[in-house]
């Protein structure tokens, strides 16, 4: 009989947990969504920053750069943390195509780093906008 409860109660659940609540369901896109990660670590191996190298993972999400994600490097976390918030937010929410005509600013203090960062996005678009890339499509490299 205990047994028999046990049984009722977790079919009970499940069928409360399958009903959908007004208002919080989400309606499914009829768009797939496509997504892609450039990784530079390959493409920019020359480039470095005031400590050294610093490869980033841009993830571009249905055409648009969603973020860029500094990967582990060897600079001045104080002064990576300042190129880092001056550089990514003028390529992010763009096209490939927008943010490859960036002009970006560098970061005071952090102009190595800055132009280190700058220099690996740029490399990374400029290798995924070529006829028959993909970049490192849904790869995450860390």
């Amino acid at each position: 009989m205990r047994t028999l409860n046990s049984i009722l109660c977790v079919i009970l659940l499940f069928t409360i947990a399958a009903i959908p609540v007004e208002g919080k369901t989400k309606k499914k896109s009829s768009k797939a969504s496509t997504s892609q990660v450039i990784f530079t670590g390959d493409i920019a191996k020359k480039v470095y920053g005031y400590n050294g190298k610093t490869p980033v993972n841009i993830h571009v999400k249905d055409g648009k750069i969603a973020q860029i994600e500094v990967l582990p490097n060897e600079e001045t976390p104080q002064y990576l943390k300042r190129a880092v918030a001056k550089v990514c937010p003028q390529y992010e929410g763009k096209t490939i195509s927008e943010a490859l005509k960036v002009k970006a600013d560098v970061a005071t203090g952090a102009t190595y780093t800055s132009e280190a960062l700058i220099k690996n996005i740029q490399m990374g678009l400029e290798q995924s906008s070529q006829p028959g890339s993909k970049g490192k499509s849904g790869s995450k490299h860390k």
